[in-house]
């Protein structure tokens, strides 16, 4: 059994993989044949087919009622498996502010996980402009964010105000949020951070969630291997996934290394990684890039 569950989990995710660079490609549908569609509208049956595996999509989406004398293979929008795309009326600006005031006012006074409450001084929600076209998201706050209830504060927060000021842009134009609102606690450390676990994340993603889903930011921009891990589940690696697109409950999202790697790390070389994420960024944006900015860190 558990032989046969790894083989499964290894196809899922080769399969997840394989529809994530096709979307990145700009692939909408993917050919099906009319018998995968036969099967897949009778449950409990094996489809045999790699590209579908179980709820590709959510079901009131697909129609798998499939005539027997069809012979073409049907064209289905590509969605992945735990991706959420929303399909949401346009807001009421003043109805969208009082949705994210409220919204602020519960995560302010979360208390789901204890521990990190008890030890928090504050919850870092988020900051910016919820009008937010470029949505940036870290992992956790720090000791520097948890005194000021800001996130991205300390040392390497400046190094991302410098890179989002070096697109052109200031910080008040984008939106910066963490997947943990609070610093995950360090008990007998004076100083210093930690990884939040895995039930930390999931149980403050829901915050998240509703701040994506109220700013409805164009491009996501997430920072560091523990982001894309609280993003999109188990992973490759952030030097694997780095400078290719993603999408995240609809958005195009850019996994990107985290600005505290680069004050560890400051070749100009890995500088430039990053801001040539930044560039595909600005261009999906549709933001005019002059010739100076596309020659950042290169070697003269």
């Amino acid at each position: 059994m558990n032989a046969m569950s790894d083989a499964y989990n290894q196809l899922l995710d080769a399969t997840i993989q394989h529809l994530e660079d096709l979307k990145s490609r700009g692939v909408r549908n993917i050919a099906v044949a009319p018998e995968t569609l036969r099967a897949l509208s009778q449950p409990g049956k094996p489809v045999s087919t790699p590209a579908q595996i179980p709820k590709p999509m959510p079901a009131p989406k697909i129609s798998t009622a499939v005539p027997a004398s069809t012979t073409k293979s049907a064209e289905l929008p590509l969605a992945l498996p735990g991706e959420t795309v929303p399909a949401f009326a346009p807001l009421d600006p003043k109805e969208k502010a009082a949705a994210f005031a409220a919204l602020r006012e519960r995560a302010l006074g979360c208390v789901k996980c204890p521990h990190l409450a008890s030890s928090r001084k504050n919850v870092v929600f988020g900051v910016g402009t919820i009008n937010a076209q470029l949505m940036f998201v870290g992992e956790a706050p720090g000791a520097d964010e948890d005194e000021q209830g800001e996130p991205f504060v300390g040392k390497a927060g400046q190094l991302l105000t410098k890179i989002i000021q070096a697109t052109g842009l200031q910080r008040a134009d984008v939106y910066i949020a963490n997947i943990l609102k609070c610093r995950p606690d360090t008990p007998g450390q004076s100083a210093g951070n930690r990884k939040p676990t895995p039930d930390e994340m999931a149980t403050c993603i829901p915050y998240l969630h509703e701040q994506i889903d109220l700013i409805r930011p164009k491009v996501i921009v997430a920072l560091g291997a523990t982001a894309v891990e609280g993003l999109l589940g188990k992973t490759i690696g952030i030097t694997k996934l780095r400078g290719g697109w993603k999408t995240y409950r609809g958005t195009p999202l850019m996994p990107t290394y985290h600005p505290a790697y680069l004050l560890r790390n400051q070749a100009m070389s890995e500088k430039r990684k990053v801001w040539e994420d930044m560039l595909a960024v600005m261009e999906k944006l549709e933001m005019p890039i002059s010739e100076k900015q596309r020659n950042y860190f290169l070697k003269a």
